[in-house]
């Protein structure tokens, strides 16, 4: 296949630690081991924890981590500085900006949401809305009809910009103005969005924005999430997870709840030192780029996946958005024996994943992947296909995580 060579991902393969010969196209579901993370944890561990135990919350600014590291990613989602946090799941962050958007809006009672949401930021609007119990209703509609569905009973439009199965993504500024128009308050899922798809959360003015690290910002399992507020928003919040680190004098072990000021009331719990540590690590690979550089390549390489895959596959239907424009850094394709040809493929050190029903599901992730990468990929996928090679019952044993 022929095309441009994509530098950036050549520049940049050198910051991460990947077996050799292996592609790796599921970053969008766990980014690799940039090499910068086991020095910094095994100083944190070492050098801080063993030597200075307790101190290090003071020595070590440990108790900063969630601002400071907030603070990186700030950037990479348009936001200012002093507007992002750290801590906790994204589950988590789901509910502190729902349960403040709804408190926001008391005389509203719908969250809107779409079918192409993240289960688990449903279930967590399930779960408060029970918890609250005061009449709300999640209404979920297709991706497509958002916008003709946000009138002015809704409270609170809860969406994931990028479809986790397909890559399909929202226009973050059209689907805000429209909420806001309507007097609803919006919040942005960018779990898919965050490290791949420029994002601008000032320009488009949402009040709220939360996101995971372990993808695309290559934070490691587990890594903790993030949470944006609007500035002029924060200090109207009355947390619902009122927790002690949120408190505006945390030892100063006051009987009842007082909100810090500013971005520090949206924290719970104690700052987990070590993941921080490791996530903090891994931003510096964003030393110097910029995302309109990783989206142009981003696109590059899914197109030329796109068009190598349509090419030697004639079994696979795309089931991603064909307009560039229109897709977050994945592409997925429909194919009946999906789970098991993406057993095979794995088997030959081509990493992707499945969804369920039938989406083999493919990230690209210039900062590590190169067009030599993505010609690798489109021919061991064709061999798989062509000689059958999933039709192995070894590939057909599903694991607890597809």
């Amino acid at each position: 296949m022929d095309g441009p060579l994509t530098t950036l991902g050549i520049t940049r393969k050198h910051l991460f630690d990947l077996p050799e010969g292996l592609v790796y196209l599921d970053g969008n579901s766990l980014g690799p081991l940039p090499r910068a993370v086991p020095e910094a944890v095994a100083r944190v561990m070492q050098a801080e924890w063993g030597a200075d135990l307790i101190k290090g919350w003071n020595l070590h600014g440990w108790m900063d981590q969630p601002r400071r590291v907030g603070d990186l990613i700030a950037p990479l989602i348009g936001a200012p500085s002093g507007s992002v946090t750290m801590g906790d799941t994204l589950s988590i962050k789901v509910h502190q900006a729902l349960s403040a958007a709804l408190s926001l809006r008391p005389d509203r009672r719908i969250v809107l949401s779409d079918s192409g949401n993240f289960p688990s930021d449903l279930y967590m609007a399930e779960g408060l809305i029970a918890e609250l119990d005061r009449g709300h209703q999640l209404r979920i509609v297709a991706p497509e009809e958002i916008p003709e569905a946000i009138s002015e009973d809704v409270a609170a439009v809860l969406l994931t910009q990028v479809d986790y199965r397909t890559g399909r993504m929202h226009d973050m500024a059209e689907i805000t103005q429209i909420a806001q128009a309507a007097g609803a308050v919006m919040i942005w899922d960018l779990a898919h969005s965050a490290g791949a798809v420029p994002v601008d959360v000032t320009g488009c003015a949402a009040e709220f924005a939360v996101g995971c690290t372990y993808k695309y910002l290559n934070g490691g399992p587990g890594a903790p999430a993030f949470i944006y507020a609007r500035p002029d928003l924060i200090d109207t919040i009355a947390p619902a997870l009122s927790g002690w680190l949120g408190h505006a004098a945390p030892f100063a072990f006051e009987t009842t709840y007082r909100p810090a000021g500013g971005i520090e009331r949206l924290r719970v719990g104690t700052p987990p030192v070590l993941q921080l540590a490791a996530l903090e690590a891994a931003l510096s690979v964003w030393d110097g780029v910029s995302m309109a550089e990783v989206r142009a390549a981003s696109i590059a390489l899914s197109e030329r996946f796109i068009a190598g895959v349509e090419a030697a596959c004639p079994d696979l239907r795309l089931a991603s958005p064909r307009a560039p424009e229109q897709r977050g850094s994945q592409v997925s394709f429909h194919f009946e024996h999906g789970y098991a040809a993406m057993q095979a493929l794995i088997a030959r050190d081509v990493i992707g994943d499945f969804r369920a029903p039938d989406i083999m599901r493919f990230g690209f992730t210039p900062l590590y992947l190169d067009e030599a990468d993505v010609d690798r990929a489109v021919a061991c996928l064709a061999e798989v296909l062509a000689d059958r090679l999933w039709d192995n019952p070894a590939y057909a044993a599903r694991s607890r995580v597809t």
